[in-house]
């Protein structure tokens, strides 16, 4: 039994050394120092005992139940092999007092990369190698890995022998640290009933903890904008909460809380979504929010209502842009399965219920959160998950018009179609951006007909599949959206653009006959060329996409389509065909050249180009289908879209590359100077696009060309009779009586 210190004195932490066991009861608050004295000495085992009791009543779950917390949770995931496979990886590659700066080898002899480090800062196969010491008879050697490897840590920082790159891999990273933290309490908890697990071990976390926390107060004075300042915070505030019968603590906790708030503020865009643009980064942001208003709540701690409200927007958006099928679209740096099509959102969605009892949160839920998060769970919120209410979302198609992501939505039962044009760019912060400006994707009867792909940064070609060769986009000659690639210092893989097109949108609008985008890009101006794009949906059948080129050289203009298409019908007809034999057809209705396909890691993706031309626009439909004969018949000369029409000589019309799509009395028009219908003619004063509804002598017309247009509506033969003339933006549609 060793004596602990108890001079009345208080001292400021230290963030360069980690303390000695004898030396942490210095650093308490008066209040709990004389509590502890209160009963005789302050020894190792009287302050061992006091923290696991403050633990017990603090941590996200009480420890003393832990053998009926596990049991649960090994019923629920079944995943005991997996957390072997993993933490034996980790055992059998480093020793207890491993190494923390390169190079340096694995145990079997191959080097320790970049990435590898990074990774073995973050500590999570630690995880693992706890949760198999559980599993498989509880051999001491576990515990004693697990503490040696944090001393081993502790050593390297006293001798500075440790990885310092403060944007690559530095092991004090502040991401890497809060990560570090996350891991090793969820770890301690775990232990703490175990005799294995000494007073001296509990107090040596305790002591490399409050190090931890200490280097991050300090070196967080400022706002840094960033998902890694948002992890160090998260984990400076747990700290502080769970410590806070040290001296400083206080100051940990108003420093992390304000660091959170601005983060809230400033990268929570007013319409939910994470301001880097990803579903993996979103989800991540509300797990850091998520411990921090979590262990409040247990330790009755009020926090600002401002928190519980972007919170709550943070699983609103998840919502908002879900496939029909409950997954949600790949967007960014989605990096949690390479090379999948979708993200599974139901881990997130469900601990969104726990936390606010929302049944449209719950319409995504599963009786299980992600398995990481299910030990930060309360028991109640366990029990909660035993009964689910669910209620299904009324959202249909929308703008999130500050991160500028649009949703087409025809609904919610699972063979609904959905596409979500991607038209934004972080101003401070795009690192984890695709170069895919403008890009769309789409799911119709449960396929994901223009997919975008995951990544994974250590893959040597993360580079490619941040590009926009695997994006539904358009390009000109051999130019791709992103340039000047770089990556960062650490070696560990990820890498960035320098240089994205900078994106404006033109319009968008939603009715119940059609959505309407239109918006542009700078990404071609070096090349003196022109670039908008416009996306329609006509519900609920089918998209056409028009990609609009102007320049006065000439230039090869392509479209990049992604998924498995075939090209014995190309370049007028791309098609997919799924299992269930629901497909997808992409049709062109102006005349193209060539269609080529290319692939990577059995991904696919087409190119449909036409060369050497000056102004150019592609004219595309796509075109989902259930079913074979609900195809594009190839075999017929007239082109049928379900109940539409494309170009079958009712309408004469007058443009370069003129085309009409119509049903009944409605129609869109692709390209029109003129164009009559029996006694109704329509001039306008550029070539432009239109939606027109014809009912009687009442017409409407909406604009869905990219620039202001003059329109010119006239009944009859004469010349000046009847006429009506209306001026419109992009987006605007006007009503015309024709009498």
């Amino acid at each position: 039994m060793t004596l602990v210190h108890s001079e009345v004195k208080a001292q400021v932490l230290p963030d360069q050394r980690v303390l000695d066991i004898e030396e942490l009861a210095d650093y308490l608050k008066p209040e709990t120092r004389g509590q502890l004295q209160a009963n005789g000495e302050i020894t190792t085992e009287s302050l061992a005992a006091y923290f696991r009791e403050r633990f017990s009543e603090r941590f996200f779950y009480d420890y003393k139940g832990f053998d009926g917390r596990l049991e649960t949770y090994n019923s629920l995931y079944g995943n005991e092999a997996a957390h072997k496979a993993r933490a034996m990886d980790h055992f059998n590659k480093y020793p207890a007092a491993t190494q923390w700066v390169l190079p340096f080898d694995y145990l079997n002899g191959e080097e320790v990369n970049a990435y590898a480090l990074r990774h073995l800062a973050r500590q999570h196969k630690m995880v693992d190698l706890a949760l198999l010491y559980f599993n498989e008879g509880r051999d001491p050697k576990y515990i004693k890995y697990f503490v040696n490897q944090m001393k081993s840590m502790n050593t390297a920082l006293e001798s500075g022998d440790y990885e310092k790159i403060e944007d690559g891999n530095g092991i004090y990273e502040t991401f890497r640290s809060g990560y570090r933290i996350s891991n090793w309490l969820w770890i301690h908890n775990m232990f703490l009933s175990e005799p294995a697990y000494t007073d001296a071990d509990q107090l040596q976390t305790v002591a490399t903890l409050l190090q931890h926390g200490q280097h991050l107060y300090e070196r967080n004075e400022g706002f840094v904008p960033g998902n890694h300042q948002t992890k160090g915070m998260s984990g400076l505030a747990v700290l502080s909460i769970l410590f806070r019968d040290f001296e400083g603590t206080d100051k940990w906790y108003d420093r992390a809380m304000l660091r959170l708030s601005e983060h809230l503020d400033k990268e929570i865009n007013p319409d939910g979504f994470q301001f880097e643009r990803s579903v993996h980064y979103h989800m991540s942001d509300i797990n850091n929010y998520f411990y921090v208003y979590q262990l409040a709540q247990i330790n009755k701690i009020t926090v600002a209502e401002t928190w519980e409200q972007k919170l709550k927007s943070l699983f609103s958006t998840l919502v908002k842009i879900a496939y029909p099928d409950k997954s949600a679209p790949v967007l960014q740096d989605d990096t949690e399965i390479p090379w999948a099509e979708k993200n599974d959102i139901s881990g997130a969605m469900t601990l969104g219920y726990v936390l606010f009892n929302d049944p449209e949160f719950g319409y995504f839920a599963t009786d299980k959160v992600d398995e990481g998060m299910y030990w930060f769970l309360s028991n109640r919120q366990v029990e909660q998950l035993r009964d689910i209410g669910k209620k299904r979302p009324s959202y249909g198609s929308l703008a999130l018009e500050d991160t500028h992501y649009y949703i087409m939505r025809q609904g919610w039962e699972p063979n609904d179609k959905m596409m979500v044009v991607s038209a934004g760019l972080d101003a401070d912060k795009p690192d984890h951006q695709h170069g895919d400006m403008l890009g769309i994707q789409a799911i119709a009867n449960g396929q994901v007909v223009l997919p975008n792909y995951q990544v994974r940064y250590s893959l040597e070609d993360f580079e490619l599949f941040k590009n926009s060769m695997v994006k539904n986009v358009a390009l000109i000659d051999d130019e791709l959206q992103g340039k000047q690639w770089t990556s960062n210092k650490g070696g560990s893989g990820f890498g960035k653009f320098k240089e994205l097109p900078h994106p404006k949108v033109i319009a968008w609008e939603s009715n119940d006959r059609f959505d309407l985008f239109v918006g542009s890009h700078d990404g071609f101006e070096t090349k003196d060329v022109a670039y908008t794009r416009q996306v329609l949906y006509c519900k609920d059948g089918f998209w056409i996409v028009k990609d609009n080129f102007q320049s006065n050289g000439t230039h090869d203009y392509k479209q990049v389509w992604q998924g498995h298409y075939t090209t014995e019908l190309a370049p007028k007809i791309l098609r997919a065909s799924f299992p269930d034999a629901a497909g997808c057809d992409i049709l062109q209705l102006n005349e193209v050249d060539t269609a080529k396909t290319s692939g990577s890691r059995g991904k696919n993706w087409t190119v449909v180009s036409k060369a050497k031309e000056g102004d150019f626009n592609f004219l595309t439909i796509i075109f989902p289908y259930k079913g074979y004969s609900n195809r594009i018949d190839e075999t017929k000369q007239q082109v049928l879209l379900n109940d539409w029409v494309v170009n079958d000589g009712t309408w004469q019309l007058d443009g370069s590359r003129a085309n009409v799509i119509h049903k009944g009395d409605e129609a869109f028009l692709f390209g029109i100077r003129q164009v009559k219908l029996e006694q109704l003619t329509i001039q306008a004063s550029q070539e432009t696009d239109l939606y027109i509804s014809l009912q009687g002598n009442k017409l409407e017309a909406w604009l869905l060309g990219d620039s202001k247009t003059t329109l010119t509506f006239k009944k009859g033969k004469k010349r000046n009779k009847n006429m009506t003339t209306v001026e419109l933006v992009p987006g605007e549609h006007s009503f015309v009586d024709l009498d």
